[in-house]
């Protein structure tokens, strides 16, 4: 596979994603023998927990200054000075200064920072990823009469990575359902592993909310793990009213993908996610800016 790019938003050019881990990503998802440890390991919840207890342990900050000077991220943004976390894991899901993240006027804002695909129509993503494979609705949601109802409705995958902040938030104001967790594997959901097998979005564990909103129906909200991902935490307080841009909660370590779906006719995607997802590269834009009206 060829290296992985997308448009950036923020600097309006196309850009190339370094991408963590990418030796052994392409190992275990193109190598024969790497597809072999892929099925006997990597993709058991043992082999992620494992990993999760690794960067949690005291020794694990160490890496924390190598991470941000290797990416180039930015500490100014962070709430808390990066010398005071006691492990990886607490580094990967710190809070940002609000200021870092400003909320947009338009009612429907990214969930989350990271690289993201927009489908005005669900029924017509087939064979967008991987030719021949078609997008499984109910699968992913685990309810066919649910998936009825938004089978034509719009799709937005929101594709984390591990140098991303990764917290996730509610894209709307609205009145949120308990979240519902639906059992599953953790393989990898880079494109170096959907380029291989497009299902891993909806046989991996995965949790589903819903978000009743005013004005744009229920809108679903879903988080997917993956590999290494220790799990996903939920900090929000199910059936009491959330704002737009509220933390709904956050991914432990591993890069991970949120999946957000509206009912037919209730939203209108924005117009630089559409052209590029229309290109089949990923729109790079941060929590809080514009995804739809």
């Amino acid at each position: 596979m060829e290296t992985i790019r997308y448009f950036n938003r923020h600097t309006q050019q196309q850009e190339t994603e370094q991408v963590y881990g990418e030796s052994f990503l392409r190992w275990t998802y193109a190598n024969p023998l790497g597809k072999l440890s892929l099925h006997a390991l990597v993709k058991r919840h043992g082999f992620s927990k494992w990993y999760g207890k690794r960067m949690s342990n005291r020794e694990s900050a160490k890496r924390v200054q190598p991470f941000i000077e290797h990416y180039g991220m930015n500490p100014a943004d962070f709430l808390d000075s990066p010398i005071s976390y006691k492990s990886f894991n607490e580094f990967f899901y710190r809070k940002l200064k609000p200021e870092a993240r400003p909320i947009s006027s338009t009612p429907i804002v990214f969930p989350a920072d990271g690289r993201h695909l927009g489908f005005p129509d669900i029924s017509k993503i087939d064979s967008f990823f991987v030719k021949g494979q078609t997008f499984d609705l109910p699968a992913l949601l685990g309810d066919p009469a649910l998936a009825a109802k938004y089978a034509n409705g719009s799709l937005v995958l929101s594709r984390l990575c591990p140098v991303d902040y990764h917290r996730f938030h509610f894209p709307a104001a609205g009145i949120p359902s308990e979240t519902h967790t639906i059992p599953g594997p953790l393989f990898s959901v880079s494109p170096i592993a959907l380029a291989k097998k497009l299902s891993y979005l909806w046989t991996n564990k995965r949790t589903l909310t819903q978000l009743q909103t005013e004005d744009f129906g229920t809108i679903l909200l879903l988080e997917i793990g993956a590999t290494c991902v220790g799990s996903i935490h939920q900090t929000y307080t199910p059936k009491q009213p959330v704002e737009k841009g509220a933390e709904k909660g956050y991914f432990a370590f591993g890069g991970s993908s949120t999946i957000t779906i509206f009912e037919p006719g209730k939203v209108t995607l924005a117009k630089d996610l559409l052209e590029n997802s229309s290109k089949q590269i990923e729109l790079y834009a941060r929590i809080g800016t514009p995804m739809a009206e």
